[in-house]
């Protein structure tokens, strides 16, 4: 049962969108997981949504699809890319639900971008993707 898993705290993994600009001298966004654990993570289940309320936007509540990713392993101090991200849903709330294993141990944990927390004025240099962004932990 669900009550019996022990779920610890999630150390050393973040959700981070950064921005990079194309050939045709146009933004794109990319959403990255990165684990600075020194040990990998392995069986990882990435869901993301995009959704708003209508206290939000004062109007019909909107959302996405929802995406799934999976991957076998991230390396220890590695990052893997999960997927580009629209500039036209920075207006809602975007969450990515993170799942993973380090050794026989589950990890689980909601990283939650507000509206208005996908903007350039809140870019960082993020050192371990070599980019700039918006980095969650």
């Amino acid at each position: 049962m669900k009550k019996d898993i022990p779920f610890l705290p999630v150390e050393g993994v973040k959700v981070a969108i950064t921005r990079d600009i194309n050939e045709a001298n146009a933004a794109e966004w990319r959403v990255y997981l990165i684990n600075k654990n020194e040990v990998p993570i392995t069986n990882v289940f990435v869901t993301s949504r995009g959704y708003s309320n209508s206290d939000q936007l004062g109007e019909a509540p909107q959302q996405t699809s929802t995406l799934r990713h999976f991957y076998k392993e991230i390396p220890a101090n590695g990052h893997q890319a999960v997927e580009l991200i629209d500039p036209a849903v920075f207006h809602l709330t975007n969450e990515y639900w993170v799942s993973y294993f380090i050794d026989n141990q589950i990890y689980d944990k909601r990283f939650i971008f507000v509206p208005g927390s996908l903007d350039e004025q809140h870019l960082i240099s993020i050192t371990q993707l070599q980019r700039e962004g918006v980095l969650h932990d």
